[in-house]
């Protein structure tokens, strides 16, 4: 039998919040040709129907390993990749499928920051030039002029305003990050995607990096949607955590919860993969690491219903047949939601735990 359901629906937080970014049902497929007149033939679901709020003010992480369509949702939500299908609403407009003059005034309202800060700057433009494409792009014009708004935003994220006629190869990892930022910020967006911010770059700079980015929230009022794999950066900058699994969102809940109590499988064998710099806790069961066993399965052809359950030490029939909805379960906070037909329990007994080295 499944755990009895609490209520029925995605989880939500208290109704006085007001979302800024709303998906439903988004999905992604790249499609799969073969032969001379390129005839599809199957389909990556890269993205295969999820549901999200993102309120304002808050930072959402959406975390899970490689391959699992974090990324591509980022690039969703910011309507840089086309959906194949569902609805994504920002700040009450739906967005799902404006052309590109269309989402022209989005843009000055929704920014990303990519992943990789040598490959998003151009190396022939000046840091002046590349912070300042944004003002003319959308033909933008400043009290004082764009060299001296491109000084400012320099000085915002921790850089000399006297920069801004140097290239990007003078500047190291960290630097050229903070000067992606300061693009991002050069429109006063209210929505950022920031696609592994700190992943490219050395320990000591991440802190930095995330540190910018929690002060620039508390002092322009930003909202951020943070894709990670690092789950200690995840839980030191969000709000709240949505999990995902091939293409699925199989978790979501606040961070505290979420990280103290998880109550999907997959959640809880992510935690426990969590390194715990802690020579003392390696013998105690807080390091005990979950071992799953059998490979990640193909998005072009997943498992039915829950498609986690090959791998998954609580899978039953049920599991096989119907995919679980992602609603609050019994006993669970309200904006605590979980896709499992047999959810972790507190102080459950976890099968494939092994003692961390």
């Amino acid at each position: 039998m499944t755990e009895s359901i609490a209520r029925e629906g995605v989880a939500t937080q208290t109704p006085s919040k007001e979302a800024l970014l709303s998906v439903q049902g988004l999905q992604k497929h790249f499609p799969i040709t073969k032969g001379l007149f390129k005839r599809q033939v199957a389909a990556v679901k890269a993205v295969d129907g999820i549901d999200f709020d993102v309120y304002k003010g808050e930072t959402l992480g959406l975390v899970g390993e490689s391959g699992c369509g974090k990324s591509t949702t980022g690039r969703l939500i910011t309507r840089l990749s086309e959906p194949t299908g569902g609805r994504i609403t920002f700040d009450g407009s739906d967005i799902s499928h404006l052309g590109t003059g269309a989402m022209r005034p989005y843009r000055r309202d929704m920014q990303m920051i990519f992943q990789d800060p040598f490959s998003s700057l151009n190396p022939r433009h000046t840091v002046g030039a590349i912070v300042g494409a944004p003002f003319h792009i959308q033909g933008v014009k400043t009290e004082h002029g764009v060299k001296r708004a491109v000084q400012d935003l320099l000085k915002l994220v921790g850089l000399n305003p006297e920069h801004y006629n140097r290239y990007p190869h003078e500047f190291s990892g960290g630097q050229r990050q903070r000067i992606g930022i300061a693009r991002t910020l050069a429109l006063k967006p209210k929505l950022i995607v920031a696609d592994e911010p700190v992943s490219a770059l050395d320990v000591s700079i991440q802190a930095q990096v995330v540190n910018l980015l929690e002060d620039l929230q508390e002092e322009l009022g930003l909202t951020y949607v943070v894709i990670a794999h690092d789950l200690s950066v995840v839980r030191h900058i969000s709000d709240r955590v949505a999990v995902m699994y091939l293409g699925k969102i199989v978790e979501v809940a606040d961070r505290e919860s979420l990280y103290s109590n998880p109550r999907h499988p997959y959640t809880v064998a992510l935690m426990s993969a969590v390194p715990v710099p802690n020579p003392r806790r390696r013998e105690s069961n807080q390091r005990e690491r979950v071992l799953l066993t059998g490979d990640v399965p193909s998005p072009i052809d997943p498992p039915s219903g829950c498609r986690f359950r090959t791998r998954c030490w609580k899978a039953q029939e049920i599991c096989a047949t119907t995919e679980p909805p992602l609603v609050v379960r019994e006993g669970d906070s309200p904006d605590h939601a979980t896709a499992c037909h047999f959810p972790v329990a507190d102080n459950e007994e976890v099968a494939g735990r092994s003692k961390a080295a």
